[in-house]
């Protein structure tokens, strides 16, 4: 009998929900990095295990938004909620519930949409602290489950995903069972771009990058990669390009073997770097990105 089911992972921004979707899959489909607000589309990871299928939602974190893009997506985390037939709230385990988790607590009472606490990160903290963040939260609300975890270890991932499985419903899947995400390569290949970017520049720089695929052919055993990197500033560009070109080719060097990795293939990858000014203030700029709410 099988059965299928789709979950939201929500939460404040750089609390550990990629890191989650990738520790379940065993996969990365999601980048991950130390700076918030790096999920900025909603993800899907699909895990299928015997009978069951589940559908995780991978969301941009909730945060006060400043301008179109992080409206778009705050709006993209909400509708995912929505959309979800249970939610996984993933919360640090060392801190009491704060407005982000109390406005997604508010949306679990008024939906009645079955919410899973998983409280990330307990490697960093004493079983008394937890225990009083687990206090917190029962509290405010009556949770079908609460699971502490360290998504970037791997430590009680399972039991998250056992609790997943007592909210699955009977139903045909909606995906082949081979499938691990309805992100098609480029768009991936574009996120680990970013990701390197991430990794690899400071500050706001790299809130203001956008990553655009314009070539992509598979060979045999050879795949080549054209993308564009849009920055918002001139001064942004010669950063991202460094000395003689150092940092885009570090940039580069790190995406590659990712991209290898992933694709099973050898990749030629040809980065350029480009100005388009302030395009997370615009609607425009962000549809033009495909940050589109389809």
């Amino acid at each position: 009998m099988k059965r299928t089911g789709f979950i939201a992972i929500v939460g404040r921004p750089n609390v550990g929900k990629s890191t989650l979707l990738n520790s379940i899959l065993g996969a990365q489909i999601a980048i991950v990095s130390s700076k918030p607000q790096t999920t900025r589309n909603r993800i899907a990871g699909i895990e299928t295990r015997g009978e069951d299928q589940f559908v995780f939602l991978d969301t941009p974190g909730i945060f006060q938004p400043k301008n179109p893009l992080g409206d778009f997506m705050v709006k993209t985390a909400n509708s995912a909620m929505q959309d979800g037939d249970a939610v996984i709230l993933v919360a640090d385990a060392g801190y009491a519930p704060g407005d982000v988790e109390k406005k997604i607590v508010e949306y679990l009472k008024r939906s009645g949409t079955p919410g899973i606490l998983a409280l990330n990160k307990v490697d960093l903290y004493r079983r008394e602290q937890i225990a009083e963040t687990i206090a917190a939260y029962a509290a405010i609300h009556d949770f079908f489950a609460v699971v502490p975890i360290s998504a970037k270890r791997g430590k009680y991932v399972d039991e998250v995903l056992d609790e997943c499985a007592k909210l699955l419903r009977e139903g045909e899947w909606f995906y082949e069972e081979d499938m691990i995400t309805d992100q098609p390569q480029r768009q991936i290949a574009a996120e680990i771009i970013r990701e390197k970017i991430l990794r690899t520049l400071d500050k706001e720089i790299p809130h203001g990058v956008a990553v655009v695929i314009e070539e992509y052919t598979e060979e045999e055993g050879l795949v080549r990669i054209r993308a564009e990197i849009y920055c918002e500033k001139a001064s942004h560009k010669g950063i991202l390009v460094g000395k003689d070109g150092e940092t885009l080719k570090r940039i580069g060097s790190y995406a590659r073997e990712d991209l290898e990795r992933m694709l099973e293939a050898q990749v030629y990858l040809n980065l350029w770097v480009k100005v388009k000014e302030n395009w997370r203030d615009s609607q425009r700029g962000i549809l033009n990105f495909g940050y589109t709410e389809e």
